[in-house]
Formats: C-alpha cells, structure tokens, sequence
C-alpha cells in the first residue's frame, strides 16, 4: 500500500531527517509553481489524475531539481494532447507511441507518460507497451525505488508524497536498489544494469549487494542492447561528480568487460613510473586529477582522455633486463585501441579524433628534460595539440601521479616552464594559426606551377620550414622555396 501525506510532513522512521528533506522538496517545487498549479488544474478540471513522478522527484529530494519535470497520469496520449493544446508554449509527440507528450512551458520541459504496465519480450529492451489504470502499478515496473516516487500534483500544485516501494528509506540510505528482483528487472531492460552503474557516479550512492550480485551474474546479457544506448550511459557516467567508484562498480560486476574490456584490462599491468600502484588505478587517480583542472562544466573529452590515456599499456609491456619493465610506444597503440574502441560505441568523429589524439600526445611532454627543447619542437607541439592545447596541458599535468615529491615538484615545474614558453611563441608568432609563410597562389606564381599535387607539396614543405625556423621574410621564403625546388629535379 502507498505511503502517502502532505509533502514535507512524512512522520516515519527517522523523522526528523525525512521531515526536512521532503520540506526541501516542497520548496524546490515550490520554484515551478506556475507551471504545477495551472497543469494541476487542466488535469483535475477534466476527472484526471496528475504525478510528478521518478527522476523529477528523486531530485526535489535531493535538492537539485532541474527544469525537466517527469510526470504520469491516468490520461491516454491523445487526452494529453488535447489538454496540453492552447496552454503549452510547444508540444511534440516524438514518444507518443510509448505514450509521452512533450512539451515546453516557459523554462520547463515537461513530459507526461500515460501509466503503464508494459510486458517485455527479453529479447530486445523494447516492452511491449501496454497502459495501466493505477499510479502503484507504474510506479512497481520502473527501474529503481529511487525513482520510484511520486507526488500528486492538484488544483493547487504538489499535494501528496507517494511512496509505495519506499524509495525515500534507498535514498536516505543512498542505495540503489530494484523494485522487483534486479534478475526480473535486468532481463526486462539490461541496460538498468548501466544505469545503475551510472547513478553510482551522479548521486554518489552504491549499489545493494542482490543488485550487484545480479549484474554479475547478468553482465553479458547488456550485450542486447545496442552501442548507441550504452555510449549514452557511459557518457552520463563519466560526467557525474563520482565516476571513480562508478568505473570501480563497472569493472567488479564484470560489466566493463562487456561494454569497455580495455578498462579492466589494465589491472594486470604494473606502470613502470608508480611502482605503488598499477594502470587502472593510476589511470582513476588521472582522472580524478583532471577533474580537478577543469574550469566550468564537466569535460567529456578530457575525462576519457585521462582515463583511458595508458590503455596502450598491456599490449606493449616488455620486460627488461634488471628486473624492469618498459612500455614503449604505448601512447601510439593506446590511440589505435582508442579508436577502434569509440567507433564500435559510435561516438561521433570529432570525439574520436580529439580523445585519440590526446592519448597520442600526453607523453610526448616526457621528452621536454629540463627546458631542453628547441624553438621547433615546441612550435610543433603546439602545432600538434592545435585546439587541444588547452586539454593537453591538463593531460599532463593530471598524469603527475608520483608519491616522490621532489620529482613530482620537477615534472610540474618543467611544465610551467613550457607554458611560459608556448606562451612567449604565441604572442611572438601567433602559434594557433601557423601558415606556410607563401600561400598557394604565391607559390604557383612563384614555381610556375599549375594547380596540383606539387603545388601541395611546396606548401607542406613551407609549413615545416616555418616551424622549424618560425616566422620567415617574404624573400627568405622565396629563396628557400627556389632551392628545394631545384633539389626535386
């Protein structure tokens, strides 16, 4: 039966906490109340009943509701339709045949789903949709009792807490737990497994041990859904505020092997530079570091960046006389496999570009010593990172993750050093646009040249000039220009 009362008054175990965190809700719903108030009453006027419901509720909770409001009514998709018309700013029904209408009010998002008592064939993690008549029977097939909850919203906006799988217990306990069995609710939709793993990261609670036990045991059936759904997942995973125990719940369950086999795999290498510790956990420690660099929103790029950075590691492990072990060119293979990994999850090109080319670059700094580098290889270093620069210098410094101090303090200072000198370039020669110092018509002119491959040829060959040399004159150019072109016969 629903634990039901006024919002902000639940007088239960624990009631003093319960109390405020509900009298919290109540005032984060407070905020919308021109849009709960006036769609309480469109409801109720027409004999329907109207829910704030799941994730909507969860977060008033919490006290970080957002402006995307959740609801559930007795109301088919059409009735919706007919209520929203006329009160709505826009409304769409992209979702209508699994019975959602959308559509936006002011700053809200709203999306209202008739009640639903889907069956699921467990091939696919597509149900068969299938409408309900009761706010208990929807609430009992959704994915954990964290969302499970829900307030009725009337005449005169939130009016009841509903909560009939006790979800508020979970979320005061932070676990995430399964109205049903997790067996029954995995093999319905696999990819509550993910999501599970996912809200580890953005609530930062853990997961009930019969949860874990399932995903286990379960993992390989997250297999049925398809890679653009679980890029998704992992995306909101690697974003949330604690995506280190997520990615450790991901890997103990066995989930990443499905889904991200080259995380794991790292456990089983020892990183020659941090005996302390092997790759995975250096590589979580590199993000967490990079978490820290960031400035503003959350960066997708720069966290799989760092954590993916040395999955190159175990494919070019080689032991060494001594006792040692070496990892050559494991920034060249870990692109590769960041690549091939990233396209199989169809993640757009330029995400794939610009991780990959991070994880190519992050140790390339290695071979700056002590400021021992010349004007051209830190023009080509920048050149290189192009828009990246800005990440790469976090990259870096984030992959500081050695216990010495005195060697942790050189790293970092020899770092400051090539800023200041990026820095010095830049403002000298403009580094983020370097240009051959001849264009293209120039040089045909000059050669007497037809467009064609030569042409681009002797534009490569000016760009590499410039960034050996920097900035030429426009006579210099010429002369260098004359002569490599008599060396091409």
């Amino acid at each position: 039966m629903a634990k039901a009362s006024t919002v902000g008054c639940l007088a239960v175990t624990d009631p003093d906490r319960r109390t405020r965190l509900l009298a919290g809700a109540a005032v984060s719903l407070q905020a919308f109340s021109d849009v709960l108030v006036p769609l309480g009453t469109l409801f109720a006027d027409a004999g329907h009943e109207l829910h704030l419901v799941g994730g909507s509720v969860r977060d008033a909770v919490l006290g970080r509701l957002a402006g995307d409001l959740d609801f559930t009514t007795d109301a088919r998709p059409e009735q919706v339709t007919a209520l929203l018309s006329g009160w709505a700013d826009a409304q769409w029904d992209t979702g209508i045949e699994f019975g959602t209408v959308s559509a936006r009010k002011g700053d809200a998002t709203i999306e209202i789903t008739t009640y639903r008592a889907d069956s699921y064939d467990r091939v696919s993690r597509n149900p068969q949709v299938v409408f309900g008549d009761s706010l208990n029977g929807d609430l009992v097939r959704r994915d954990f009792t964290i969302n499970a909850m829900a307030v009725r919203v009337g005449r005169d906006g939130p009016a009841e807490f509903v909560d009939p799988l006790d979800g508020l217990t979970a979320l005061l306990a932070g676990v995430i737990d399964t109205p049903a069995t997790p067996q029954e609710s995995f093999h319905d939709d696999p990819l509550r497994m993910l999501r599970a793993v996912r809200f580890v990261s953005q609530l930062g609670f853990r997961v009930a041990p019969r949860v874990f036990d399932a995903i286990a045991d379960m993992s390989q059936q997250i297999e049925r859904i398809t890679a653009e759904r679980v890029r998704a997942e992992l995306d909101k995973m690697i974003l949330g505020e604690h995506p280190l125990e997520a990615v450790d719940a991901m890997v103990d369950t066995g989930l990443a092997e499905r889904v991200l086999p080259e995380v794991p795999g790292m456990k089983l290498t020892i990183d020659e530079h941090h005996q302390h510790k092997d790759v995975y956990q250096h590589s979580l420690t590199v993000l967490k570091q990079a978490m820290d660099l960031e400035e503003g929103d959350p960066d997708l790029v720069l966290r799989w960046a760092a954590l993916l950075h040395d999955i190159g590691k175990p494919a070019t492990r080689r032991h060494e006389p001594g006792g040692g072990v070496s990892f050559h060119h494991h920034e060249v293979v870990g692109a590769k496999m960041v690549r091939r990994r990233m396209r199989a999850l169809k993640y757009p090109k330029a995400i794939v570009d610009d991780v990959s080319q991070l994880v190519f670059l992050h140790l390339r700094f290695h071979g700056y010593g002590d400021g021992a580098w010349t004007d051209s290889a830190v023009r080509r270093y920048v050149t290189d990172a192009g828009p990246l620069l800005d990440r790469l210098h976090k990259l870096v410094r984030a992959d500081c993750t050695t216990r010495n101090k005195r060697r942790a303090r050189r790293l970092q200072e020899n770092y400051d050093h090539l800023e200041a000198r990026i820095a010095d370039l830049q403002a000298a020669e403009d580094l983020e646009r370097v240009r051959p110092d001849l264009d293209g018509n120039a040089i045909m002119q000059l050669l007497g040249l037809p467009p064609g491959p030569k042409v681009g040829e002797a534009w490569r060959y000016l760009k590499e000039l410039r960034l050996d040399r920097g900035p030429l004159s426009h006579e210099e150019a010429e002369e260098a220009l004359r002569e490599w072109w008599q060396q091409q016969g």
